[in-house]
């Protein structure tokens, strides 16, 4: 259980706006040549940042509000603050839809063509 829930009750509206993909769109998206084209990569030069916080976000999706813990708050943070930063980098003359800027979002659980 999260140690501060007043940490998650600041953080929970702010994660359900910016995680408007549901864990099953998400797990279909990450398995799909698209998702694994952007990102930056680890060192290691495996699995890119995104698509790891993707597989992440699915965990926390799949957990019961009260079950978080601290660890799943922080990343719900990160993850707010991704989505907020990338969408403000909007491209203006591209194709949204097959866009690598759509599509890192969307390894973070954001579809920006989603009402």
């Amino acid at each position: 259980m999260a140690q501060s829930t007043s940490e998650l009750d600041e953080v929970w509206p702010r994660w359900k706006e910016a995680v408007n993909m549901t864990a099953s769109e998400l797990k279909k998206w990450l398995g799909t040549e698209e998702s694994l084209s952007v990102g930056q990569k680890e060192s290691d030069g495996g699995e890119s940042v995104g698509h790891k916080s993707g597989k992440r976000i699915i965990e926390i999706l799949g957990t019961k509000r009260e079950d978080l813990d601290d660890d799943d708050v922080k990343h719900m943070h990160t993850v707010v603050g991704y989505v907020h930063r990338h969408l403000a980098q909007r491209p203006t003359k591209e194709d949204i839809e097959s866009s690598k800027w759509r599509y890192s979002l969307m390894n973070w659980g954001h579809d920006p063509l989603k009402d």
